[in-house]
């Protein structure tokens, strides 16, 4: 499905800063079939991820003085705002801290990279002539996105202070689970993590559909990356995975059966 608009709030792109971009140029093309378009940039080469020449993503390679600072690979999801500096006033009053920018991106837009209180880290894109994905809702395009933390309620105040989301609470197999909401949509989701998770930090997880999620579980392996969660029902939802690509980003995949 062709987009050509978000609204406040909505997720409206994904990007992988890769610590060996070659690597992951080869990995998700293969899984996905995504077409790689590389552009010039400042800092060096920012690559678009493609389907039929509409982008629904980007990768790029971490510079050495990031990396040297510890940055590590890893997808960070922008969520739609209709004025950056508003927001970001709104970032910081609820208690989250502005980590990068804000800044311009050439015409394309506007954009700051945000840790929220707990330390999950996400970004804020404000558009002008790049929207962000302009494609959603088939395979190979990001679908979900989900908060793991250790404070939901604290959660819940943030995110709806900057947004203006609402939420609804479900039981979901014994385990509460959130559901983010921007007017009648639901754009994503949360979950508490337990002690189970060990140390592990709250972070955003991005969700992109598959026709077949068993499929693509052994297509991970076969190129390399690893299925950190196998292949798992939801009820009335679909079939997940976690993966880890080789150079150790973490997304999932998702097969939807909704109402089966």
């Amino acid at each position: 499905m062709k987009v050509d608009q978000y609204f406040q709030g909505q997720p409206c792109w994904a990007e992988l800063a890769s610590m060996k971009i070659e690597s992951s140029k080869a990995f998700y093309r293969g899984l996905f079939d995504w077409d790689i378009v590389d552009m010039p940039i400042p800092e060096g080469t920012y690559s678009m991820l493609t389907i039929e020449e509409d982008d629904i993503g980007a990768m790029y390679q971490i510079p050495d003085e990031m990396a040297q600072n510890g940055e590590i690979t890893q997808w960070t999801i922008y969520f739609a705002v209709e004025n950056l500096d508003s927001s970001l006033v709104d970032v910081t009053g609820s208690g989250g801290t502005v980590i990068i920018g804000p800044h311009d991106v050439g015409e394309a837009g506007r954009m700051a990279v945000i840790r929220d209180p707990e330390g999950a880290r996400f970004a804020l894109w404000q558009a002008n002539n790049h929207i962000g994905a302009k494609r959603a809702g088939e395979p190979h395009t990001m679908c979900w996105v989900e908060l793991a933390c250790r404070t939901p309620e604290q959660a819940k105040l943030f995110y709806s202070h900057v947004f203006g989301w609402a939420h609804r609470d479900s039981d979901m197999e014994g385990m509460n689970y959130t559901e983010w909401q921007v007017g009648s949509q639901d754009v994503g989701g949360m979950m508490a993590m337990t002690a189970e998770w060990g140390d592990m930090p709250a972070h955003w997880m991005l969700y992109f559909t598959v026709d077949s999620c068993d499929d693509k579980a052994a297509k991970v392996t076969e190129l390399g990356g690893k299925v950190c969660v196998p292949p798992t029902d939801i009820p009335n939802v679909g079939r997940f995975a976690v993966i880890n690509d080789p150079d150790g980003g973490f997304f999932s995949i998702i097969e939807l059966r909704m109402g089966v």
